[in-house]
């Protein structure tokens, strides 16, 4: 079924090209054979982001077992895990001179762990290969377990982040097999166990400021230093419409919102990704 979104406002245009390092980015990840969440889901700044030589890895394969109807990332049965991927990760990050990794994943439910154990040796692999690095973590739910989390958290990523994605009356819709309160637990537990958390969230699928409000007092309570917040577009004619283009001045109402409640940093606009400017937003948070 196609479905059509409104008309994007001037607050939204993008210069047509970047320059830069954009191509040589693209050749080294075709040749290590990566994937980035950057193409896989259609991020608007992809462009700029390789052009200025960094980019955020997909691990695990590019096949998710979730069908988030917001997301442009295949669906399907994934393939076995490839430990190699590990090194070829850590290869871009040394080729690319990151000094800060981000990370993250497609949901593997097919999994016992959910991929707990591969993100654990994925940041064991930094701390002794590349011990200068600055790794994010962007996971999954892991369905809520506690033992599959625990995992993860023990290998101590400098940021763990988990997307809550959208307001919860939303979740039928946009994240027909996510739980709201299952991800709240995921940031909880995480900032329990002494991480630095993050979250994000898109906005324009038909939520209300007041649920957004809402939103970030739960990430507050969950003790999650970071938010990003950023517009929902919609990346093809069969994926969820956008109810609406978010202005800046309602971006920067969100972003006092959640400040003034006691979240660190709050970063909120137009083109705000979880992972975009990660590293200058890293600096803002991590001591």
């Amino acid at each position: 079924m196609l479905h059509t979104s409104p008309r994007k406002p001037p607050w939204l245009k993008r210069p047509a090209a970047f320059r830069g390092k954009q191509g040589e980015v693209r050749r080294l990840l075709a040749a290590l054979e990566l994937h980035t969440i950057c193409s896989e889901a259609r991020c608007p700044n992809r462009s700029e982001c390789y052009a200025q030589g960094t980019a955020a890895f997909l691990v695990m394969g590019p096949v998710c077992t979730r069908h988030c109807t917001f997301c442009s990332v295949m669906k399907g049965t994934p393939a076995p895990l490839s430990m190699d991927e590990i090194n070829r990760v850590s290869k871009a990050v040394d080729t690319m001179k990151l000094r800060h990794a981000v990370i993250t994943s497609v949901t593997r439910d097919d999994l016992s762990d959910g991929g707990a154990s591969f993100f654990a040796e994925l940041v064991a692999a930094f701390r002794r290969d590349r011990p200068g690095v600055i790794v994010e973590l962007l996971i999954p739910d892991l369905k809520g377990d506690s033992a599959a989390l625990a995992t993860v958290f023990r290998s101590r990523p400098d940021i763990l982040n988990h997307n809550v994605e959208t307001v919860p009356s939303l979740y039928g819709k946009i994240r027909p097999q996510a739980d709201y309160h299952r991800s709240l637990f995921v940031l909880q537990s995480a900032s329990q166990s002494g991480l630095v958390t993050k979250s994000g969230l898109m906005v324009g699928l038909g939520e209300s400021p007041h649920e957004v409000f809402s939103v970030l007092d739960d990430l507050k309570t969950c003790g999650c230093r970071v938010v990003t917040i950023g517009q929902y577009l919609q990346p093809s004619s069969h994926h969820t419409p956008v109810k609406a283009f978010i202005t800046p001045q309602q971006f920067e109402a969100y972003a006092a919102y959640g400040e003034k409640a006691g979240i660190s940093k709050v970063f909120a606009g137009p083109f705000v990704r979880s992972s975009y400017h990660a590293s200058a937003i890293a600096k803002e948070v991590l001591p």
